[in-house]
């Protein structure tokens, strides 16, 4: 899976909003999100090197929102 590394930075770094409006009730920490955003962007966006725990935060929470910034 290929993750845009720029929408992904511009996620972390200037919409760290959007994170928290979405992990709102879910029990996740956006901090967490947060944290799996910044390990892709450290290891150039290569998602299997996530662990499974990492890799639902990512599906479940970042993915929805790169993809709509594509839209």
């Amino acid at each position: 899976m290929h993750v845009d590394l720029k929408v992904l930075k511009n996620l972390i770094h200037k919409r760290a909003d959007e994170i928290e409006k979405i992990v709102a009730g879910t029990g996740y920490l956006a901090r967490t999100v947060i944290g799996v955003g910044t390990f892709l962007l450290d290891n150039e966006g290569d998602v299997d090197l996530l662990s499974a725990k990492q890799r639902v935060i990512f599906e479940k929470f970042l993915l929805p929102l790169v993809e709509s910034s594509h839209r």
